[in-house]
C-alpha cells in the first residue's frame, strides 16, 4: 500500500497468534463476571495499546444524536487531552471511511496537512477500527505510533476489526443487562412510590378530594377525611354535594368546590365554617376509564387573608412612601403616602410615571442607584432629590433592596422613601444660625470661654490666637490656670455664684498671655442651663481693657504734666518780674563810674547769670505755651542749641558729654519750630536715659549735615542699645520701669517728622555700643527771615 493511502480490508488475516486469542478470551471473561462498561472500555484501551505495541490507544462513541464523537477513554501518550475531545462526523477522513464500511482502516506516512487531530497528537501512523453492536456502528477504536511511519499492516488491521466487533458486542450485552435490571429495579421503584405517595396524600394537612364526572367521590386524603369526621374509605362512593351538609345546613345540588364556571384550573376563595380555603382545581383522565376525574384541593389561607389585610392596611396607612418598582424605571406598585409625598392625585397616574425621568430630575442619577443596587444589593439613607409632579423638589432619604430571581438577575427593587424636606429645611436654617454664631464668636473682639461647672474649658474661640495659645492648649484646661495666681481666689468666687445660677459682670482679672505677660480684662460670667433648668456650664466673655486702663494712666500722667507746665508757666512769670529788675539795677550798677573794678566784675558775673536765666526762663515759655502749628522756614541748628539748653543743667550735672558736631551751611527746612523743638527733646530724654544706665563715661554725639535734598539730624549714644527696634515708634511701648515711661514720646515724635514730609529712623550702632536716632527732613532753598532762622515764630 502506498504511503498516505486508506485500505479496507473484507476479513482478518490471522498470524496465528496465541496471545490475540488470549486477549479475546480475557474481553469475554471480563464481560462474564458483570464488569461495568467504563471499566471494560478502559480494560480494552489499556490491553490493545499493549498488545498491537503502539504508543497511543483511543476510544470514541457517538453523540446520542450521532453528529459527532466523543473521546469517551484512552491510554497511553496524551490520554488526559484526548479526554472530553469531540469530533465532528466527517471531520476527519480515516474515521468516516472506518465507520462507513465498518471495516478497521488505516494510514501509514500519516500527512499532518490532511489529518490535523492526529498531527496534534504527532502520530506518524494511524489506525481505527470500528465499533458494532446490532449492526450499528457505535463508536471506534484508533491506535497511533509516532515514530515508525510504516508501523500498521493489514494482519494489524485483521485483528482490530474483530476485537472491534467483539468489544461492540459486549458493551451492547451489558447495556441489554443494564436495561433489564434497570426494569426490575424501576418497577421496585414504582411500587414503593406508590406506597410512599399514598403516605403523602395521606400526610398533607391540605383538604384534598377526587370525584368522578357524576360527583361521586373517588379519594380523600386523611386530613379532610378527620375533618369530616370520618374514615377516607367511608367516604368512597359519597356524593360531593353532601360532603360538607352538616347540621340543619340544607346540602348543595351539586359539588360545591368546582365553582361556577365549571372549567379545569379554578382557583378562587371558598368560606366553610368560618374559615376561608383557597379552592385549587384540576380535571385528569383516569388510568382505567375514558372518564375525568375532578381533583380539588383546599387551602387554608384564613390567616393569609388576615395577613395581607393587615399588610394591605399598614402599606396604605403608613406615613412614609412604600414602593416596588423595576430596574427599568416603572412603579409596580404605590402606597398612597409616596402618592401624596410626590404630588400625585391618584395611585394609578403615578403607576403610569417613567422614574428616570417624570421623578427624578437626571436620568444619570437613578442611573447611580441603579448601579448601587447592582453592586451591592441595597442602599441605606440615600439622599435623593426627586421631582414632584406640579415641578418642585422634594428631599428624600431612600432604603431600598434588590429582589432576584433564580438566575440572579434584578428583577424588582423594594424600598421605603422618607420625605426630608421639612428636616433639609431646619438644618439648612440651623447651618445659617451655626454659621452665624460662629462668625460672631470668633470676630468678636472679646475673648470667649465655655466651661463645665468644675471649670474645665471645653470651647474657646478664635480671638484666643492673639493672645497666643491654640485650641487644643485650652481645651480640658482648668480655667484659673489663665488667671494670674494673686486673682484666683476671685475666680473661684465667681465660678461658685455662676454654678448657683447668679450671674457675674464686669469683674477685673489679670489674664495670663500666652508668652507669659498680664493683661487686664473685665470678665462676665453667665450659666448656661438645661431643659431642667440645672446649670450645665459657664460661658465667660472677656473684655481687653490693658490699652483702656493704661490710657487711663497715661490720661492722668498727662493731666499732672499739664498742671506741672501750667505751674511752671506762672513760675516763669513770677520769676521774670524780679529778675527784670535784677537785670535793670545790674544794668545801671555797670554804668556808674564810680563802681570799683573788682565789684564791676562781680558784676558782669551777676548779669551774665541772670541773662542766661532770662534765656531758660524764655525757653521753658515758649515750650509750655500751647501754640497751633505753623510752617515756615526754619533752622535746625538754633531748635537743636535751644533744646540743649533746656537740658545743660542735667547733662553738666550727671556728667553727660555732649558733642555737637553742626553744619553751619545747613539749609533751611518747612516746619513747626516748637513740634521740633518736642521731636529732639523727646529723643535727647530717652538717650539721656539710656547712657546714664551704663557705668561708662555717658557720651551723646549730635551731628547735623546735608544730605541731598534732605536735612538729616543724628543722636548718637553710647547707652544699653535697643532691644525692640520694630516696636519702638508702637504707641505706649516702652522698655523703662512703671512711672519712667508714658511710652508716647516716640510716637508722638514719629506722627511730628511724617507730618513734616520727613522720616525718623533708629537703628543699634554696629562699631560701637549704643543707639542712632536719625531724622530726615526735607531741605528748602527759600530765605528765610532772620526771626525764622533764630527759631523764633512771630
Amino acid at each position: 500500500m502506498e504511503s498516505g493511502e486508506t485500505t479496507a480490508l473484507e476479513g482478518p488475516d490471522p498470524r496465528s497468534d496465541e496471545a490475540f486469542q488470549r486477549l479475546l478470551l480475557r474481553f469475554s471473561t471480563a464481560a462474564s463476571q458483570g464488569i461495568q462498561a467504563t471499566a471494560l472500555i478502559r480494560l480494552f484501551c489499556q490491553t490493545t495499546r499493549e498488545f498491537f505495541q503502539v504508543d497511543g490507544a483511543y476510544l470514541w462513541q457517538f453523540s446520542s444524536d450521532r453528529e459527532e464523537l466523543v473521546a469517551a477513554e484512552a491510554d497511553g501518550m496524551m490520554a488526559d487531552r484526548f479526554r472530553g475531545t469531540r469530533l465532528r462526523t466527517g471531520q476527519n477522513a480515516v474515521m468516516t471511511e472506518a465507520v462507513r464500511q465498518r471495516n478497521t482502516v488505516y494510514v501509514n506516512r500519516l500527512d499532518p496537512a490532511s489529518y490535523p487531530l492526529a498531527a496534534e497528537f504527532r502520530a506518524k501512523s494511524l489506525m481505527i477500527a470500528p465499533l458494532v453492536a446490532a449492526q450499528e456502528v457505535i463508536g471506534a477504536a484508533a491506535f497511533l505510533h509516532s515514530s515508525d511511519p510504516d508501523f500498521f499492516s493489514d494482519d494489524l488491521a485483521a485483528k482490530a476489526t474483530i476485537l472491534g466487533g467483539q468489544l461492540g458486542s459486549l458493551l451492547e450485552a451489558s447495556r441489554l443487562a443494564s436495561v433489564a435490571l434497570e426494569n426490575a429495579r424501576l418497577f421496585t421503584r414504582m411500587d414503593q412510590a406508590n406506597r410512599h405517595w399514598i403516605e403523602i396524600f395521606d400526610a398533607i394537612t391540605d383538604f384534598i378530594v377526587a370525584h368522578d364526572h357524576a360527583d361521586n367521590i373517588l379519594r380523600v386524603n386523611r386530613s379532610l377525611a378527620e375533618f369530616i369526621g370520618a374514615e377516607p374509605q367511608d367516604l368512597i362512593g359519597v356524593n360531593m354535594c353532601a360532603l360538607l351538609a352538616m347540621g340543619t345546613e340544607a346540602p348543595f345540588r351539586s359539588c360545591p368546590f368546582c365553582g361556577p364556571t365549571n372549567t379545569a384550573a379554578d382557583e378562587y376563595a371558598h368560606p366553610v365554617l368560618d374559615r376561608t380555603y383557597l379552592v385549587s382545581t384540576s380535571r385528569v383522565h383516569s388510568a382505567s376509564s375514558e372518564g375525568l376525574q375532578t381533583i380539588h384541593v383546599l387551602k387554608d389561607v384564613t390567616d393569609r387573608r388576615e395577613a395581607e389585610r393587615r399588610y394591605r392596611e399598614l402599606f396604605d396607612n403608613i406615613q412614609e412612601g412604600l414602593f416596588f418598582s423595576t430596574p427599568e424605571g416603572r412603579f409596580v406598585e404605590v402606597n398612597d403616602a409616596l402618592v401624596r409625598m410626590l404630588g400625585y392625585s391618584a395611585r394609578g397616574e403615578l403607576l403610569q410615571t417613567d422614574i428616570r425621568t417624570q421623578v427624578y430630575f437626571s436620568p444619570g442619577r437613578y442611573h447611580e442607584l441603579a448601579e448601587q443596587m447592582q453592586q451591592h444589593g441595597v442602599v441605606r439613607n440615600r439622599e435623593e432629590t426627586l421631582r414632584r409632579r406640579d415641578g418642585s423638589p422634594v428631599y428624600v432619604l431612600i432604603n431600598a433592596f434588590a429582589v432576584r430571581d433564580t438566575q440572579d438577575r434584578i428583577v424588582q427593587y423594594r424600598g421605603l422613601i422618607l420625605d426630608v424636606s421639612g428636616l433639609k429645611t431646619f438644618q439648612a436654617e440651623l447651618q445659617r444660625e451655626r454659621d452665624f454664631s460662629g462668625k460672631i464668636l470668633n470676630n468678636t473682639q472679646s475673648l470667649i470661654l465655655v466651661a463645665d461647672t468644675a471649670g474645665l474649658i471645653s470651647y474657646a474661640n478664635r480671638r484666643w490666637s492673639d493672645m497666643g495659645y491654640e485650641q487644643r492648649q485650652l481645651v480640658g484646661r482648668p480655667m484659673e490656670d489663665l488667671v494670674t495666681p494673686a486673682r484666683r481666689s476671685v475666680l473661684t468666687d465667681a465660678m461658685s455664684a455662676t454654678v448657683a445660677g447668679r450671674q457675674v459682670d464686669n469683674l477685673d482679672l489679670q489674664i495670663l498671655r500666652g508668652d507669659g505677660r498680664v493683661g487686664q480684662f473685665s470678665v462676665n460670667l453667665s450659666p448656661m442651663r438645661d431643659e431642667q433648668g440645672g446649670v450645665t456650664s459657664l460661658v465667660v466673655v472677656m473684655t481687653d481693657v490693658t490699652d483702656a486702663a493704661t490710657l487711663q494712666s497715661k490720661l492722668m500722667h498727662a493731666e499732672k504734666m499739664a498742671a506741672v507746665g501750667q505751674l511752671v508757666s506762672g513760675v516763669a512769670h513770677e520769676v521774670n518780674n524780679p529778675l527784670t529788675a535784677i537785670l535793670g539795677f545790674a544794668d545801671l550798677l555797670m554804668e556808674n563810674p564810680e563802681l570799683p573794678e573788682s565789684a564791676r566784675k562781680d558784676m558782669r558775673v551777676i548779669l551774665q547769670e541772670a541773662q542766661r536765666t532770662k534765656q531758660i526762663v524764655q525757653n521753658l515759655l515758649s515750650f509750655a505755651r500751647q501754640m497751633p502749628p505753623q510752617r515756615r522756614p526754619v533752622q535746625l541748628n538754633t531748635i537743636l542749641r535751644r533744646t540743649l539748653q533746656l537740658r545743660a543743667y542735667d547733662f553738666q550735672s550727671h556728667g553727660v558729654e555732649i558733642i555737637e558736631q553742626l553744619d553751619h551751611e545747613l539749609p533751611h527746612v518747612i516746619g513747626d519750630s516748637h513740634q521740633l523743638q518736642q521731636v529732639f527733646l523727646n529723643i535727647l530724654n530717652n538717650a539721656y536715659d539710656a547712657v546714664r544706665e551704663t557705668a561708662r563715661p555717658a557720651r551723646i554725639e549730635i551731628m547735623t549735615a546735608r544730605i541731598g535734598s534732605f536735612v538729616e539730624v543724628s543722636f548718637r549714644d553710647n547707652g544699653q542699645g535697643i532691644s525692640h527696634a520694630e516696636r519702638i515708634f508702637d504707641p505706649f511701648f516702652t522698655t523703662k520701669e512703671v512711672g519712667k515711661g508714658t511710652g508716647l514720646g516716640l510716637s508722638i515724635c514719629y506722627g511730628i517728622v511724617h507730618e513734616h514730609g520727613g522720616e525718623i529712623l533708629c537703628h543699634n550702632n554696629t562699631d560701637a555700643e549704643g543707639a542712632t536716632f536719625i531724622v530726615r527732613l526735607p531741605a528748602t532753598l527759600e530765605t528765610a527771615s532772620v526771626g525764622a532762622a533764630a527759631g523764633v515764630v512771630q
